[in-house]
């Protein structure tokens, strides 16, 4: 029996309160416990992007690619809100199905073929709770360099730095850990506090820009607008889809998938538009930022002590509340990769993960914010092939067996021809490979380490390889037979 385990607690399953553990993992959650609201979706994505990382995002939009703020805000708004529009629509699959994107996936590719979209998706998980890790450790050593004078120089100080680390990451278990009822909570209120001070240490930043000197910058092309959305595409919704249906599942399934999509949008683009218009700003007299190895130590330094203490509080905040949400993802993607634990431990080996990577990042790397940028842009190839063939999928599908998406075994309705759907998993491999032909990989101001065939072509030159990615993956499913399998619930086809 290849079945996957069922964690439970005193026989039944839930989404945990705010003082128990959540004890369901991947298993999809019943219509009668499916009492989520759009509005959580709002609170949930507003909180997971109240995050410092807009700053530099929004820095580089001026500092490389030449736009003027305004330019930079519009890019904000097309990127941001609208990649986070397409984290919406995967949280269709969610009310749908009731079970964690990359669980839903196995319906697309087959119990065996979603291994690599699911590894691809952990990867990327991974990778930017790495990243939350590394900046959040940034934020306390900067804390510690104004309250006790301490140096906060990584490097220089490593024992410190570890300890930086570990504080973040027991704070991350802790609250990711719980589940998602808890997260759900922390997120509403938290909210309000840590939006608060970044409000107040924005208006503070906005009043000390130099406006002549942000009046005189010429325009960019259109092409550095174009290729700034696929930037900040990649580095916000692009990231988070494949966890768009993670929180959704618990929504009601009476709930109109136009309030998911907006919910989405607006609940993560608000915040970002706020960041990354803000970033872009405080570039344009000061180019430091964007080529900081410590952007929060570039800020605070734009800041005057008292002000910089609770700029600091609040962007700990931020991180604090985007990665125990993508902790709580990565647990699910783990255990739909086939890991027989509990969720909650699922959570720790994935910390641990992250904590290494971080103790790298700090003590042992050049740099922090280059190989950043890379990595959101190679990993935005595989993702976007994934949403290319998973929302032609739901074109289509409108029911997913639950039964099934656990059964591993031979022969179970998702095991296709040898546990694979081949059609979604070449359309997914074609579009990667033909998404990596418009791209080029390069780390800060070295040479590339790969350069694409067509990354010179107009496409690839004006960052636009992703949008291909999306439409090849897309028809290449479609023609090599679509969606397969029961496509609606057996009381839809009475």
């Amino acid at each position: 029996m290849a079945q996957d385990t069922t964690t439970r607690s005193g026989g039944t399953l839930s989404s945990g309160t705010l003082t128990s553990v959540e004890q369901r993992g991947i298993e999809p959650v019943p219509h009668d416990e499916r009492n989520g609201a759009p509005g959580a979706l709002f609170w949930v994505w507003f909180a997971a992007n109240i995050s410092i990382l807009g700053l530099p995002l929004g820095a580089t939009l001026v500092a490389f690619q030449g736009l003027t703020i305004w330019q930079a805000l519009v890019v904000a708004v097309i990127g941001a809100a609208g990649s986070f529009a397409v984290v919406g629509v995967i949280s269709i699959a969610g009310r749908r199905g009731g079970a964690p994107g990359l669980t839903l996936s196995r319906a697309v590719f087959g119990v065996r073929g979603n291994i690599g979209p699911t590894a691809v998706s952990l990867l990327s998980r991974l990778g930017w709770e790495t990243v939350n890790t590394t900046t959040a450790a940034f934020v306390l050593l900067s804390l510690f360099t104004i309250l006790f004078g301490t140096d906060g120089d990584a490097k220089a100080n490593p024992v410190l730095t570890i300890v930086a680390i570990l504080v973040f990451v027991v704070a991350t278990v802790l609250i990711s850990g719980l589940g998602h009822a808890f997260i759900v909570a922390v997120q509403k209120w938290a909210t309000w506090v840590f939006g608060a001070l970044n409000v107040f240490v924005a208006v503070f930043l906005v009043l000390r820009v130099d406006w002549d000197v942000v009046g005189s910058q010429p325009a960019g092309p259109v092409a550095a607008m174009v290729i700034g959305i696929g930037t900040i595409a990649a580095g916000t919704g692009i990231g988070w889809a494949t966890a768009g249906a993670d929180i959704a599942r618990y929504t009601r399934t009476s709930v109109k998938a136009g309030a998911l999509i907006s919910a989405s949008a607006a609940g993560a683009g608000i915040p970002l538009v706020v960041l990354v218009g803000l970033g872009a700003l405080v570039s344009a007299g000061d180019p430091t930022l964007a080529q900081a190895g410590d952007p929060v130590a570039a800020i605070r330094d734009l800041l005057p002590s008292w002000m910089a203490i609770p700029y600091l509080v609040a962007a700990f905040g931020g991180l604090l509340l985007s990665n125990h949400l993508s902790v709580y993802s990565a647990s699910l993607t783990t255990l739909t990769l086939g890991v027989k634990v509990p969720r909650v431990w699922a959570v720790a080996v994935d910390v641990v993960v992250t904590t290494l990577g971080a103790m790298y990042f700090m003590l042992v790397a050049d740099g922090f914010y280059a190989p950043f940028i890379t990595f959101i842009s190679v990993l935005a190839v595989p993702i976007t092939a994934w949403l290319g063939v998973f929302i032609a999928d739901m074109g289509k599908r409108r029911w997913y067996d639950p039964a099934a998406l656990l059964d591993l075994r031979a022969g179970s309705r998702y095991w296709y021809r040898g546990g694979v759907a081949w059609g979604a998993l070449a359309a997914w491999v074609v579009a990667i490979v033909v998404g990596f032909l418009f791209t080029s990989v390069q780390v800060g101001d070295a040479d590339p380490v790969f350069v694409g065939a067509l990354s010179d072509s107009w496409i690839g030159a004006n960052g636009l390889g992703w949008v291909v990615t999306f439409v090849v993956a897309a028809l290449v499913y479609l023609l090599t037979g679509g969606p397969r399998g029961q496509l609606h619930a057996p009381e839809e086809r009475a």
